[in-house]
């Protein structure tokens, strides 16, 4: 009786939480194929990225297809071609939701670079 219970209150929870209206929907850019699957990436993204970063940083690594500037290149707004310019940005509406704090646009830029060049091409 205990495992119904329990089962039953994990299936509830469950049900709630694929229904909840609170969940980002957030502005995906262009989107696309991801290098890996939608599920894997919103679990492990960040793995992903410290991963490259300690590549590209400390061994001189880099690999294009997993690189920040290559998630936001797909994932900035063809609104104002940013990952973090409003609240349902790709990055911003995921990170406000689940109350984590991004860091990597301390550093990094979150505009499209491809963006900013034709703007800026005489």
């Amino acid at each position: 009786m205990r495992l119904f219970a329990s089962l039953l209150l994990l299936f509830c929870v469950t049900l709630a939480w694929a229904n909840d209206s609170s969940a980002p929907k957030p502005d995906i850019g262009k989107g696309g194929q991801c290098v890996k699957d939608p599920q894997w990436m919103r679990k492990n993204h960040m793995h992903l990225l410290k991963h490259q970063r300690d590549e590209a940083v400390r061994k001189g690594n880099r690999d294009e297809q997993i690189s920040l500037k290559n998630c936001i290149e797909c994932h900035a707004s063809t609104k104002d071609d940013s990952v973090i310019a409003r609240d349902d940005s790709f990055c911003v509406a995921c990170h406000r939701y689940e109350a984590v704090k991004i860091d990597c646009f301390e550093c990094h830029s979150g505009t499209r670079k491809t963006a900013w060049l034709q703007r800026n091409a005489k």
